[in-house]
């Protein structure tokens, strides 16, 4: 008998495993390690949006919901992204609510994907993003992003990508690993080149909260943009909500349509008790976002500092919780540094190549933890570079 693994489709026996799954296999087997590595907030859900999951099973919410999920927190949802990214959206057709946003995504390429259609997206970026598009039959076409234009997606690199075969571009700002946002200015003349070139735009705005130096700019709020565009939220990062899995996904009606279709057959339904918890982090859980984002923001200038001063250069995040430190200077491979460090320091952070070859010369640091672990996870780079 032929080995079981004839059984496996092609396009999934060709998916790589997560880079940075595979590098936390390693570090699960060591003890002591100061991991900067999985990028999950370090505070717990705030109390008052547990209690509100405690609550709802109390009061024996424990059945199904709509297949676009309860209509008060679609409508709770639609309020929201209304007052702060601009944007309008019927909560009774325009908005599904999804088994986070890794779901959401999903939907959203298999609802518009015939196989072959091209979808870009820039690099660094999620480590999903391709093994995504290969799953809904789709061909990734990765744009370069560089740390010396702030890992910003130009719109002359996006046009040089395009070919007959585009259908979607994809987009991640601010972005994970790099922290790069895009301003307004910015993000208009990306949407010139879509609206040109007739792209659907999916938009993955999860650390979207997260923007520091300046106000979020929502790609689908610009002229001409949001009936051409798949906006992709939820409440992981922001409201410190990971294990809770709720997210969400507006635009039109029949784009929703579609993504529900394949959600009612496949999901059914976002969980309703984390359904619950949603609702109250929308409606009460802004202070504590801010908080947190303060908190956020003091790490970071505290690691930004340390890697230049041990002469790592870093580009300064404008958004999400993420630094992306180059480590050229050090003559090691990304992956070379980081398996390096874990094993003499005993520090985990993720090799830049996880995120695509583009990410080749940095590494990843999430700075989602203490600011006593950060202090002494920085001085033993610091001694495993040399620099003390």
């Amino acid at each position: 008998m032929k080995s079981n693994t004839g059984f496996i489709a092609d396009h999934v026996r060709d998916i790589p495993r997560s880079g940075i799954r595979d590098f936390f296999e390693i570090v699960q087997s060591m003890q002591g390690v100061i991991s900067l590595g999985i990028g999950e907030p370090d505070f717990v859900t705030p109390w008052h949006i547990r209690e509100a999951a405690i609550y709802a099973l109390e009061r024996g919410k424990t059945g199904y919901t709509s297949n676009l999920g309860l209509l008060r927190l679609r409508e709770a949802i639609a309020d929201y992204v209304s007052t702060d990214y601009d944007l309008s959206y019927d909560p009774a057709t325009e908005v599904l609510v999804t088994v986070g946003v890794s779901e959401a995504l999903d939907l959203a390429l298999r609802a518009v994907l015939n196989p072959g259609d091209e979808v870009l997206y820039h690099e660094p970026c999620y480590v999903s993003y391709s093994p995504s598009i290969a799953l809904a039959h789709g061909r990734a076409v990765a744009v370069a992003t560089h740390e010396q234009d702030e890992f910003k997606l130009r719109p002359a690199a996006l046009r040089a990508a395009i070919t007959p075969r585009s259908k979607v571009l994809l987009l991640n700002f601010p972005t994970n690993p790099t922290g790069g946002i895009m301003s307004a200015a910015e993000l208009e003349q990306i949407a010139a080149v879509c609206r040109e070139h007739n792209l659907l735009v999916v938009t993955d705005e999860i650390y979207s909260e997260l923007s520091y130096a300046e106000a979020h700019t929502s790609i689908a709020s610009l002229p001409g943009m949001r009936e051409r565009t798949i906006f992709l939220h939820g409440f992981s990062k922001a409201f410190a909500m990971t294990g809770f899995r709720i997210g969400y996904a507006c635009a039109p009606a029949p784009l929703v349509d579609a993504m529900m279709r394949i959600h009612q057959y496949g999901i059914l339904c976002a969980p309703v008790v984390s359904q619950e918890a949603a609702l109250e982090a929308l409606r009460h859980g802004r202070p504590d976002m801010l908080e947190m984002r303060e908190q956020y923001r003091l790490r970071r200038n505290f690691l930004v500092h340390a890697f230049r001063a041990m002469g790592l250069p870093c580009f300064e995040p404008r958004g999400a919780f993420y630094l992306f430190p180059s480590i050229k200077s050090t003559g090691k491979s990304s992956h070379d540094f980081a398996l390096g460090l874990l094993k003499q320091q005993q520090v985990a952070v993720v090799p830049g190549t996880a995120f695509g070859p583009s990410g080749e010369g940095h590494v990843r640091c999430c700075y989602a933890t203490g600011m006593d672990q950060l202090q002494t996870a920085v001085d033993r780079i610091a001694e495993f570079v040399g620099q003390k």
